[in-house]
């Protein structure tokens, strides 16, 4: 088990940059952003040009990470695979494709994507074209080595009123994502604030089989807040999807989760995969620097609980 870091929110700095950084800061590997170039959200960068990603690439970009001592866990692309355009659908199709193309070329054995939703519609329709669009992409990935991974993520910002974007966001759909071939990306911090226990789910996930990969992110509740705006959180005045007004992402140790437990029952059940930082942190966030100590800090916390490096 390596301890990583999700380049998503350091779309500010090259690759070259990111992998020059991340030993120093105590990381062995990188889960490397690579939605389309010309993204424009703090979370999405461009760190890997896959719609024209050839041989010598993979051979620049292999070169940079073994000189660095570092290697990749997964390449991440998530987007809505459920878009209700069916054009926009298709494109993100096509670039997740081009994901899993780049992931073989550079012998990466995962891609990180999200399941979605089409929010016009009722969530068993998502369901049902879920059921139809999802296992042409896990078997395009099937046959070049890679396992086509959801993570757990909400999106309620994808939702015009905050209810989940994401069709990927408890334990229940996550056996039905299983049915469909597609494995988990585990990230512990969207579980809490939806009244999921992260533990018990992970073990449950475990026991399924389908974790193939860790993110590490920490959340921080105000549970007298919440008895104001309850759940779906604040209505009036909210300013972001994230202004829910009673939790907030926090990197690892400056949240309330407990990674002793969480990293001791991935060795316990034998996870072989990685354990990759993402960044969503407001307190450490804002600018690069502020974003690089964050993620310092997180490998502050983590790494004395990674012991079989």
């Amino acid at each position: 088990m390596k301890l990583g870091v999700l380049t998503a929110a350091l779309g500010a700095l090259s690759l070259d940059r990111i992998a020059a950084w991340a030993p120093g800061a105590g990381y062995r590997a990188l889960e490397v952003a690579a939605w389309p170039e010309g993204s424009e959200h703090i979370h999405q960068a461009a760190h890997l040009a896959v719609a024209r990603f050839g041989a010598a690439d993979a051979a620049r970009v292999t070169e940079l990470l073994d000189r660095n001592g570092l290697s990749i866990s997964a390449v991440a692309y998530c987007d809505n695979n459920l878009h209700h355009d069916p054009a926009e659908r298709d494109r993100v199709h096509r670039h997740l494709r081009a994901c899993i193309d780049a992931a073989t070329a550079l012998g990466v054995p995962r891609v990180t994507t999200f399941v979605g939703r089409d929010p016009t519609r009722p969530v068993a329709d998502s369901l049902r074209l879920a059921e139809k669009c999802l296992p042409p992409l896990v078997r395009y990935a099937a046959e070049r080595g890679v396992r086509l991974l959801a993570e757990n993520c909400p999106m309620e910002g994808w939702h015009p009123d905050g209810y989940p974007g994401n069709l990927a966001y408890s334990p229940e759909l996550w056996d039905w994502m299983a049915e469909l071939g597609l494995g988990l990306t585990y990230d512990p911090s969207h579980l809490p604030w939806l009244g999921i226990d992260p533990v018990e789910a992970l073990e449950h996930a475990l026991r399924a089989g389908i974790v193939g990969h860790v993110q590490a992110k920490d959340i921080q509740i105000d549970e007298r807040a919440r008895t104001r705006y309850g759940v779906f959180g604040k209505t009036v005045g909210r300013t972001s999807a994230t202004d829910v007004g009673w939790w907030r992402y926090r990197v690892p140790g400056r949240g309330q989760l407990d990674w002793n437990r969480i990293v001791d029952l991935l060795y316990a059940a034998g996870y072989t995969g990685d354990i990759a930082v993402e960044h969503e942190d407001p307190v450490w966030g804002g600018t690069v620097e502020k974003t690089l100590r964050g993620m310092e800090i997180a490998a502050q916390t983590l790494r004395p609980l990674i012991v079989a490096e």
